[in-house]
């Protein structure tokens, strides 16, 4: 998920994060970082089922005209 990050890393990115927004706003940030995720996936669901609707209706459809 990280790539080549590796502990001492991440946890240096966490502790400048944690400098630079402060405590308080952190759990904040998070919720609204996984709001967000939540969101993108929904959509990419959404789009990925609209897609896989539209290709049956199309092989539907061809299988109707060559009967």
């Amino acid at each position: 998920m990280f790539g080549n990050l590796g502990g001492s890393e991440l946890f240096l990115i966490l502790l400048i994060i944690l400098v630079f927004f402060g405590a308080k706003k952190l759990p904040e940030l998070a919720r609204g970082l996984g709001q967000g995720i939540k969101e993108f996936r929904k959509a990419a669901r959404d789009v990925q089922d609209e897609v896989e609707k539209e290709a049956k209706q199309i092989d539907d459809k061809s299988d109707k005209s060559t009967k």
